[in-house]
C-alpha cells in the first residue's frame, strides 16, 4: 500500500468497532490489489464509486475512487464479491503451500509497517485488519428470483411518475434552455470559424502573387517537360522510318525489286451494267397469255384455291405484332402504349360524333360535350380548375347512404344549380353561386354540407357540444332559416345530424338549452345569433363550413357588419392558405375526406352580384368559384311580367277587378308598409277573401302561423311586405300582384320570383304611380330581357323611362332658351 502527503491531512482518531475498518486520511490513495488480494476483499464494497481513492486490480479489474465514500463503504461491514472480467486476467491458484503461507505473513508484516509509518492507529484496527487481511469470501452466485426482484424492482421504479415541484421544473427549463443557447452559440461559432477560414483561403489565393508566380513557373516547367518527351518521341519515330527506308534500299541494291506495272485503260472502254430497265423486258409481247390475265368471278365469299388474302394478311401483322412486343423492353412497351394512345386519341378528334351528350356514358363525353351541356342549362363559371357538373344522381360519385337520402326526397334530377355547384363544393372550395330564386340553392350547398359532417367525428358527449358545431348557415329572415331548418332536418335526419335555429321571436333559453345539448348544423339569424355568441350561449371554434344565403339580402337589410363580426369569431387556424398549392384539385379532395385538419369552406349563394357581395367575398373568400345560372339578376323567363298605371285612389278597385278574374290560390300581394298589409288584408276579408298578413310587425309565431295556412290551403291570399320576398319557397303561387311597387329593380326582381318556381310558369302584376317614377327605366328594361313580356306603350313612351335616373340631359342648341 502506498500513500502520498499522509502527514498533512491526519485526522482524529475515532472508534472502531468489530467489523469496522478506517483508512487514514489521504488526498491520493493507491490500493494495488496484486500485492494485498486478501485486503482488497475485505475492504473493497459491491458498489464502487469513483474519485479519488483508486483499486488497481489487472486480476480483478477493479477501480475504485473517491476515499470519502469508500471509507463509508468499508464502515458498513459489507464485502465484495469480485467478478473477473476475463478468465484470462485470472491467476491460477495453486494448492496452499507453506511459502503461500510464508508470502501471506510478509504482506501481514508490510501492512502494518505501513500503519505504523502513517500514525499510531495499528492499536486500534490491528485486530479487525488481521481479520480482514486474512478473511476469505466465498463468492455466492445471484440467484434467479433475486435477479427477477431486482429486474422488477428498476421497471416499477421506471414506471411510477415523478412529481416534480414547480422551482425544479423552472430549474430544468433554464439548464435545457442554457444547453440549447450554448449549442446555438456553438454551431454559430463553427459556422463563423468555416467561413472565416473560407474567406482567409480566398484571400490568400487572391492577394498572394508570390505563390501565384510559384504556381505559373511551376506549370510552366512540367508543359516544357511534357514538350521534351513529345520531341523526343517525334524523334525517334523519324528515325525508325528513316532506318526501314535505308534497309529497304539495300535491298532493292543487292537483292532486286519488283517493279509495279502502271494498268493502262482504253479509250472505247464501258462499264457494263448487269441490272435491266423495266422498259428492256422482251417477253411482253412474246406470249399472249401473260400479257392478258384472266379475272375469276366468284360468289359471295369465295376463295381462289382455299386462299383467304385478308386473313393472310391480317394473320401477318399479328404475326409481327407478336414477335415486336416480345421483342421490347419494358420501357419500350410503355413508350408503344402511349404512341397508341395518342393516335386513338387523335383518331377519336378526327371522328366526327353526331350524338347527343345525353346518349353517351359518361366516359365518352368530350370538353365539346360538356360545353354544350352547360349552354343547355344556362350554367357559366369563373374562376379555372372547374370539375365538370352532373349529369345525373346515379353517375356521381356520392355515399351510398346520401343517395339514399335523396332519393327518399324526392330529388329525382339534379337542377342546374345543383349539378354545377356540388361537385365544387365537394372538392373542399369556397363556392358564389349566383342563380335565381327557386333554382334549388338550398339544397347545392346541403348535400355537399352532409357529405363533409359525415366524414367528422359525431358529437355525442356533452363535453364535445361545447365546442360548438361543425356548420352555421346564415339567412337574412326568420322565415328563410325556417324554412333552411325544415330542408335540413328532411336530409340530416336519416342520417343522425341534429340541427337548431337560432333566430328572433323565441326563447334564447331554450335555444340555448337545444345547443348546449350538441348539434352539427346551426341555422340563424346575423342578430339573434350575435346575441347567443355575446352571451356565450354558443361558441364556433370547431365551425368548419359557412353558409350565407341570400347574401345581398343581408347585405341591403344592413346585416354586413354583423356578418363579418360573426365570421371574426370563427378562428383562423383552419382557413385555407391562399396559395396554388392548396388549390390543387386532388388535394382538396383528400382534405375533404380526410377526418381532421379540414380546411373551413365558405359558400354564399345570392340572386344579384352587388359591389358589397363581392367586397365581402374579397375579405373571407378563398380564390372562389363562382357559379351564374341563367343571366344573374333579371326576371325570370317563365314569369310572364305586366303593368298598369294609374293613380293611387284606384288601385282598390283595380286589385278587386283583378282578383275577379278567378286567378287559382295562392296569391301574394306586396304592399311597401306594415301599416297598409294590415288595412288591405281586413278590406279583403270584409270582401269575402281569405287573406293574411305578414311583416316584420308580426311575431314568430304568427308569421309561422300565416304560412302554415296559406301552404295548407286555409288562406287564399297573402299580403306582405318585402319579408317575404326573399327565400320563401311557397309551392304552385299562380300571381304575384306588386300592390305598391318596389323601391328598386332588386326588391322587384326577388317579389316576382315568388311566382314561376321549380320550372312553372306565373305571372306578375304590378301597379304603377307618379311616384314610381324612379325605377322606370330599370323596370323597362326588366321587360325588354323577358322574352315572355311585353312592354306597354305608356312605359315604353315615359319620359322617365328614356334615361337612368338622376342622368344630367342636355337640351339641343334649338331648344334652348336664348332670352328668358
Amino acid at each position: 500500500m502506498y500513500c502520498e502527503d499522509a502527514a498533512a491531512q491526519r485526522r482524529e482518531d475515532s472508534d472502531v468497532t468489530q467489523h469496522q475498518l478506517l483508512l487514514p486520511p489521504m488526498t491520493s490513495t493507491v490500493i494495488f490489489a496484486e500485492s494485498f488480494p486478501r485486503l482488497t476483499r475485505a475492504l473493497v464494497g459491491p458498489a464502487l464509486p469513483t474519485d479519488e481513492v483508486t483499486l488497481v486490480s489487472a486480476r480483478y479489474g477493479v477501480f475504485l475512487k473517491r476515499r470519502e465514500i469508500a471509507s463509508s463503504l468499508l464502515t458498513s461491514g459489507k464485502r465484495w464479491q469480485p467478478t473477473p472480467l476475463t478468465k484470462k486476467m485470472q491467476k491460477p491458484r495453486g494448492p496452499k503451500t507453506e511459502r503461500g503461507n510464508h508470502a501471506a505473513a510478509h504482506e501481514s508484516e508490510i501492512v502494518r509497517s505501513h500503519l505504523y509509518a502513517n500514525g499510531n492507529l495499528v492499536k486500534e484496527i490491528a485486530p479487525n485488519l488481521q481479520k480482514a487481511m486474512f478473511a476469505r469470501v466465498q463468492a455466492q452466485p445471484l440467484s434467479l428470483e433475486e435477479l427477477l426482484a431486482k429486474k422488477k424492482a428498476e421497471e416499477e421504479a421506471e414506471a411510477k411518475p415523478k412529481f416534480l415541484s414547480k422551482a425544479e421544473r423552472e430549474a430544468e427549463a433554464l439548464k435545457r434552455r442554457a444547453q440549447q443557447t450554448e449549442d446555438r452559440r456553438r454551431l454559430v461559432d463553427e459556422e463563423r470559424k468555416k467561413r472565416r477560414m473560407f474567406q482567409d483561403i480566398g484571400r490568400k489565393m487572391m492577394e498572394d502573387p508570390q505563390e501565384r508566380e510559384r504556381r505559373e513557373r511551376r506549370e510552366r516547367m512540367e508543359r516544357e517537360n511534357n514538350g521534351n518527351e513529345e520531341d523526343d518521341g517525334r524523334q525517334k519515330l523519324r528515325e525508325e522510318k528513316d532506318k526501314s527506308k535505308e534497309l529497304h534500299a539495300i535491298k532493292e541494291r543487292y537483292l532486286g525489286g519488283l517493279k509495279k506495272r502502271r494498268r493502262t485503260r482504253h479509250l472505247n472502254d464501258r462499264k457494263f451494267v448487269f441490272e435491266w430497265d423495266a422498259s428492256e423486258d422482251t417477253s411482253v409481247d412474246y406470249n399472249p397469255i401473260y400479257k392478258e390475265k384472266h379475272s375469276v368471278q366468284l360468289y359471295g365469299r369465295g376463295f381462289i384455291a382455299g386462299i383467304d388474302l385478308k386473313q393472310q394478311k391480317r394473320d401477318q401483322s399479328h404475326f409481327y405484332g407478336d414477335l415486336m412486343e416480345k421483342r421490347r423492353t419494358l420501357e419500350e412497351k410503355e413508350q408503344e402504349e402511349v404512341r397508341l394512345k395518342k393516335m386513338r386519341k387523335k383518331e377519336a378528334k378526327q371522328r366526327w360524333d353526331d350524338r347527343h351528350w345525353s346518349q353517351k356514358k359518361l366516359d365518352e363525353m368530350t370538353d365539346r360535350d360538356w360545353r354544350i351541356f352547360r349552354e343547355d342549362y344556362s350554367i357559366t363559371t369563373k374562376g379555372g380548375k372547374i370539375p365538370n357538373p352532373i349529369r345525373n344522381w346515379k353517375e356521381y360519385s356520392l355515399p351510398d347512404h346520401i343517395l339514399e337520402v335523396i332519393e327518399k326526397c324526392g330529388y329525382k334530377d339534379p337542377t342546374p344549380i345543383q349539378r354545377q355547384a356540388i361537385p365544387i363544393g365537394l372538392q373542399n372550395r369556397d363556392i358564389i353561386g349566383v342563380a335565381e330564386t327557386g333554382s334549388g340553392k338550398t339544397a347545392a350547398f346541403l348535400i355537399p354540407l352532409l357529405v363533409w359532417i359525415t366524414t367528422l367525428p359525431k358529437i355525442e358527449r356533452i363535453e364535445d357540444s361545447d365546442q360548438g358545431p361543425y356548420a352555421v348557415i346564415l339567412a337574412p329572415t326568420r322565415e328563410l332559416a325556417q324554412q333552411i331548418e325544415e330542408e335540413t332536418i328532411k336530409f340530416g335526419k336519416p342520417l343522425g345530424i341534429r340541427t337548431v335555429a337560432v333566430i328572433g321571436g323565441i326563447s334564447r333559453e331554450d335555444q340555448g338549452f337545444r345547443l348546449r345539448m350538441g348539434c352539427e348544423i346551426v341555422i340563424a339569424t346575423p342578430g339573434r345569433l350575435i346575441d347567443v355568441l355575446e352571451n356565450r350561449y354558443l361558441v364556433l371554434g370547431r365551425c368548419t363550413y359557412v353558409v350565407l344565403d341570400e347574401a345581398d339580402r343581408m347585405i341591403d337589410m344592413g346585416f354586413e357588419p354583423d356578418v363579418q363580426k360573426i365570421l371574426e369569431y370563427i378562428p383562423v387556424t383552419n382557413q385555407k392558405p391562399d396559395t396554388d398549392e392548396a388549390e390543387d384539385p386532388e388535394k382538396m379532395i383528400m382534405n375533404f375526406e380526410s377526418g381532421k385538419h379540414k380546411y373551413r369552406q365558405t359558400v354564399m349563394f345570392t340572386a344579384t352580384m352587388p359591389p358589397a357581395v363581392e367586397r365581402l367575398a374579397r375579405s373571407y373568400l378563398r380564390r372562389p368559384a363562382v357559379v351564374y345560372i341563367g343571366s344573374a339578376g333579371k326576371p325570370h323567363e317563365r314569369v310572364e311580367q305586366k303593368v298598369l298605371l294609374m293613380s293611387e285612389g284606384e288601385k282598390r278597385k283595380k286589385l278587386l277587378e283583378v282578383l275577379s278574374r278567378g286567378f287559382e290560390p295562392p296569391i301574394i300581394i306586396f304592399v311597401n308598409q306594415k301599416k297598409g298589409c294590415d288595412v288591405l288584408a281586413k278590406s279583403l276579408e270584409k270582401m269575402g277573401y281569405n287573406a293574411c298578413t305578414l311583416h316584420g310587425g308580426k311575431g314568430q309565431e304568427q308569421r309561422e302561423f300565416a304560412l302554415s295556412n296559406l301552404k295548407a290551403g286555409a288562406k287564399d291570399i297573402l299580403v306582405a311586405t318585402d319579408v317575404a320576398g326573399r327565400g320563401i319557397d311557397i309551392h304552385d303561387v299562380s300571381m304575384v300582384l306588386n300592390y305598391d311597387m318596389a323601391k328598386n329593380i332588386e326588391d322587384y326582381i326577388h317579389r316576382i320570383g315568388r311566382t314561376g318556381r321549380a320550372g312553372k310558369s306565373g305571372m306578375a302584376l304590378t301597379f304603377l304611380t307618379k311616384e314610381d317614377s324612379a325605377v322606370f327605366y330599370d323596370l323597362k328594361q326588366a321587360f325588354m330581357e323577358s322574352p315572355v313580356s311585353t312592354c306597354p306603350p305608356e312605359l315604353t313612351n315615359h319620359p322617365e323611362a328614356q334615361h337612368k335616373p338622376g342622368t344630367i340631359l342636355t337640351k339641343k342648341r334649338r331648344e334652348e332658351t336664348i332670352f328668358a
